[in-house]
């Protein structure tokens, strides 16, 4: 052990000091994905400045080069977050979000924006303090750069001359009940005065003399390499977001000035005169959600308060339609700027807001304010719409468009519930949004990283955090299941066994964990936690009867399917003894819940075996698991469908209903089930909203559930096998006369062109990728279907 603790300190005290002093640096070890190294650079931050409070460091270093080369790679991370500029021109925001076990690096090639001669990269490094978003972890406020190769000698942070200043123009401007009237999470708001801001900072000939030396903190350390440091570095596993600009489309009023619609578009500037108030109103036409970018000149001493809304509230506290603003008013969470009588002020808050309408209220007092330009860059995950789905009915158009920006709006670093209120990557939420994702994109990443940072989130006793990555204890267990559950679908769509095997340890883990909590009658007991199931009427905060009491046969039967999906899993990777184990105990629990719990007097599964309560949810996961017959299955959803005494589904899990009545044979019907869908774009939503209660997020990522189910349902493509090599085609059209769709594959792309014949024939076409299989069903034929072109006439 003493020996341990001496090379401990060689590494961590000697060795940059060694690094420093070298004549010739060796280059840095470029094998990043190993993640098990030393970086020759050092964490800093302020010398004196509190590192645990709300606060932004501006960071800076001159350099030279005599040459240009095409390849200049830095490697980049900061606490809370940072953005980077180089010669001025911003190049990367980051990190991506993470936990601080596996703290993620951005790998950034700067060769683009350098020069011969003088250089500088500059940084903005901020922590939102106490009040920052329950998805970002903190140790500490700091930052780290190390150059690879040559550039190493030239820009390591802790072993070159850094400066650091601590940038007082920013105060945090907490979010309070006053401004949003629900539950929020998603950070601070910025006030920004412009007099204490370092203007020219990001600059060469700027006058640093006064700024600091940073402090150094700690050697940067790769992600399972040393322990006892505070950040274990990881490469990020995500794109850049994309980014661009984004523009208000309409002024919907104004008071005490008049304002040119030609200012929306930046060709001309808004002069608010001395000595007033104006307040004017701006209307994006739908949601969007980016960093607000404001450029002024002049005015100094005046305050502009920039206030976000999804929506306006009439006097009730309704939102109503979207469209209609008279009789509404303004209220959401603003920014506060603050001009000091500068020309051209860019203020740019810290976060990402989210809007469809903001309103200025600006109060002017000896000097007119000129806004020049006042915009939004859009931010977000940068998803590639490579499917359509047309067909003869446009408003199915517009459901599916809707749909798709709803899911652009809740993807960035994570997968989001909501981009407005919490920012969370829960995993209930982002099964759904990583099936749209790989339906409507093929982009598999954010779903790879979602199911990478809740394995990493699991507790010792064996569950997952509900909402990875998050800063405080928030346990769901029936989410776990769905982690698990996701992990299949994983299975299901991509060949990709080394990424799913790592995971079967944490899925023990979960299983273990619900296992251990059998009662004798083959039903779950009492659980810990928070077990949310649906914000359906009739449930108590979500959860379903028997949650915390015991016996809940709606959480045993999400069990079993959880077991019946590990079960494939285990035996996939030749682990027969516990796929066997799996599939037994979901088979005793579905026995179980049929006996105990299937009232066969009313034709319906109580929510548990003593009370008489039921919900469409128990029922739902009845014909999921099979725990009645497939004979009778059909039968069951349709009363399911029409019985109005049960529990009934919200938007959200609406998504296993459809699920059922696709398994139980009445896919046919779905198109019927999508009145809440029609009536939410009748009200002038642009993305769908969390559900009619509330009157809270007008964007949540599960009610874009029809964009998956418009390929998997209605045109019905869906795996036969793992990997997806073998697709199975079973369309169910409804009312529809024609459907022209395609959607990506891992291998290529699938398509299809079908018309509607008569009764029961159609005719088109179908086309499947290189080296893929399938079958094509319709009205009980089957063909066998091969790649290429398949051209389908039945009759």
């Amino acid at each position: 052990m003493k020996q341990n603790r001496i090379l401990l300190i060689l590494l961590i005290v000697i060795f940059p000091l060694i690094a420093k002093t070298q004549e010739r640096p060796v280059d840095v070890n470029t094998d990043w994905n190993n993640q098990r190294h030393m970086w020759q650079a050092a964490w800093i931050t302020h010398p004196t400045a509190s590192v645990f409070d709300y606060s932004v460091f501006n960071f800076r270093k001159k350099f030279n080069l005599n040459e240009l080369r095409d390849s200049s790679i830095i490697f980049v991370s900061a606490d809370n977050r940072y953005r980077l500029f180089v010669n001025e021109i911003e190049v990367a925001r980051g990190p991506a979000k993470s936990n601080l076990q596996y703290w993620k690096y951005e790998t950034i090639n700067i060769a683009p924006y350098l020069r011969k001669g003088e250089n500088i990269i500059a940084a903005e490094v901020f922590n939102l303090g106490e009040f920052r978003p329950a998805s970002q972890f903190s140790s500490r406020t700091a930052f780290i750069l190390q150059g690879d190769g040559y550039l190493s000698e030239k820009l390591n942070t802790g072993n070159t001359n850094w400066l650091v200043t601590h940038n007082k123009a920013y105060k945090s401007n907490p979010v309070t009940k006053k401004m949003v009237r629900h539950f929020f999470v998603a950070g601070p708001c910025d006030s920004i005065a412009a007099n204490l801001y370092p203007w020219g900072w990001q600059t060469t000939n700027y006058d640093d003399r006064n700024w600091l030396a940073p402090k150094r903190i700690e050697p940067g350390v790769g992600r399972g390499f040393l322990h006892g440091v505070s950040w274990h570095l990881a490469p990020r596993e995500i794109p850049m977001m994309e980014e661009r600009v984004t523009r208000f489309k309409k002024i919907v009023r104004a008071e005490s000035i008049e304002v040119d619609p030609q200012f929306l578009s930046g060709r001309k500037k808004l002069i608010v005169p001395a000595n007033s108030t104006v307040k004017f109103l701006l209307d994006h036409e739908k949601l969007t959600i980016g960093y607000p970018e404001m450029i002024v000149s002049g005015g100094n001493n005046s305050v502009i308060k920039v206030t976000y809304a999804e929506a306006l509230y009439d006097k009730n506290g309704k939102k109503g339609n979207r469209n209609i603003v008279d009789g509404k008013e303004m209220q959401g969470y603003y920014d506060v700027f603050l001009p000091d009588g500068g020309a051209k002020r860019k203020f740019v808050p810290l976060s990402l807001r989210t809007c469809r309408y903001v309103e200025l209220e600006i109060t002017t007092e000896e000097k007119p304010l000129e806004i020049d330009d006042f915009y939004l860059i859009f931010t977000a995950y940068p998803f590639k719409e490579n499917a359509f789905f047309k067909t003869d009915d446009p408003l199915l158009t517009q459901i599916w468009n809707t749909g798709w920006w709803t899911a652009r709006l809740c993807a960035g670093e994570t997968y989001m519930d909501c981009p407005y209120w919490e920012q969370l990557q829960y995993i209930g939420d982002s099964r759904i949004q990583a099936l749209i994702s790989l339906y409507v994109s093929g982009d598999d990443r954010l779903m790879r990283n979602l199911l990478l940072e809740a394995d990493q989130s699991r507790m010792s006793e064996g569950l997952t955090m509900g909402r990875p990555p998050t800063n405080n204890v928030s346990v769901i267990p029936t989410f776990s299941l769905y982690w698990v559950d996701m992990v299949h679908d994983y299975y299901m769509h991509r060949s990709d066994s080394a990424f799913v095997l790592q995971f079967l340890p944490g899925i023990r883990s979960v299983l273990g964990w619900f296992e251990r909590r059998m009662d004798d009658n083959g039903l779950l007991g009492s659980l810990d936690w928070f077990n949310f199931t649906d914000w359906a009427d009739g449930f108590m905060c979500g959860m379903a009867y028997g949650a915390d009491s015991g016996n809940s046969a709606l959480i045993s039967l999400q069990f079993a399917y959880a077991l019946d999906n590990a079960s494939e899993l285990f035996q996939h990777f030749g682990h027969d003894y516990e796929a066997s184990k799996y599939k037994n105990l979901a088979s005793k629990i579905k026995d179980a819940v049929y006996q105990l719990s299937f009232n066969k007097q009313k034709g319906f599964f109580r929510d548990t075996p003593t009370d008489d309560i039921y919900s469409q949810h128990t029922n739902i996961w009845a014909v999921l698991t099979d725990a009645i017959p497939q004979s009778e299955q059909k039968e069951l959803i349709e009363r399911v469908i029409t019985e109005k005494s049960l529990i009934q589904t919200s938007i959200y899990f609406r998504f296993y209903l459809f699920q059922a009545m696709y398994k139980a044979g009445l896919a046919n019907d779905y198109l019927s089930q999508l009145g809440d869908w029609k009536q939410m774009i009748e009200k002038g939503l642009s993305t769908f909203e969390e559900g009619d209660y509330l009157e809270r997020s007008d964007c949540h990522a599960w009610g874009a559930s029809p964009n998956y189910d418009f390929l998997a349902t209605v045109c019905g493509i869906r795996p036969l096998k793992s990997g997806f090599k073998e697709v199975s085609i079973k369309p169910a059209f409804g009312d529809l006369k024609t459907v022209h769709a395609k959607m990506p594959h891992p291998k290529g792309k699938i398509e299809m062109k079908l018309t509607v014949k008569g009764e029961s024939g159609i005719i088109g076409f179908v086309s499947l990728p290189e080296n893929t299989t399938g079958t094509f069903e319709w009205f009980g034929k089957h063909i066998q279907i091969s790649p290429g072109k398949n051209i389908i006439d039945l009759n």
